[in-house]
């Protein structure tokens, strides 16, 4: 598993053993990476550079990382799993990322204030556990989530999605067993 594209291009990142973290492939994570750049979902241009990003259900922590090698100013990951998190913290050292990022040990459904809200984020639940509804609404009445940011969320291919108030499904794509959904985010204020 490597970063695709952007400052760390080609740099390595540590897989934990096992099945129970699911990393996005490089394949995904660059069609994803080219939607978020070239689809028009943002009027500013690029949704990634200079953006403040959450990584929810972090993994290893690659689309976080991507996002900070394309140009993102910050990554917020939070993660609870162990095995997980010590890959996390391991590939953001060697990407010499550690100024840039902070790590959240816990449950998503349960985060902490935020310091300041996100304009992109990423959410990979393990699929077909009912995390990413709940976990979505946590986040934006918790301020992680910036009006008008979108959130990119992967779920299983044929997997049923509630879309909580407050987002909207810009686009959606299927790529094998998975799909990707990108949310707008609009406060109801």
């Amino acid at each position: 598993m490597r970063i695709v594209a952007g400052q760390h291009r080609g740099r390595s990142l540590v897989v934990p053993q096992g099945t129970t973290t699911r990393p996005t492939s490089d394949r995904a994570r660059e069609a994803l990476f080219n939607i978020l750049e070239h689809s028009g979902l943002s009027e500013n241009g690029s949704l990634i550079v200079g953006a403040r990003v959450l990584d929810g259900f972090a993994g290893t922590g690659a689309l976080a990382l991507e996002a900070l090698s394309r140009g993102a100013s910050h990554a917020t990951l939070f993660e609870q799993n162990r095995d997980a998190l010590a890959c996390l913290r391991q590939n953001i050292a060697i990407l010499g990322e550690i100024d840039r990022c902070r790590v959240i040990t816990g449950d998503l459904r349960l985060p902490p204030r935020a310091p300041s809200a996100c304009q992109l984020g990423f959410l990979d639940p393990p699929y077909r556990q009912g995390l990413l509804e709940p976990s979505l609404i946590a986040l934006s009445n918790a301020g992680w989530v910036d009006d008008n940011a979108v959130v990119v969320v992967e779920l299983g291919a044929n997997e049923v999605f509630a879309t909580p108030p407050g987002f909207t499904i810009m686009d959606r794509r299927v790529y094998s067993a998975a799909q990707l959904l990108f949310l707008r985010w609009k406060s109801h204020i």
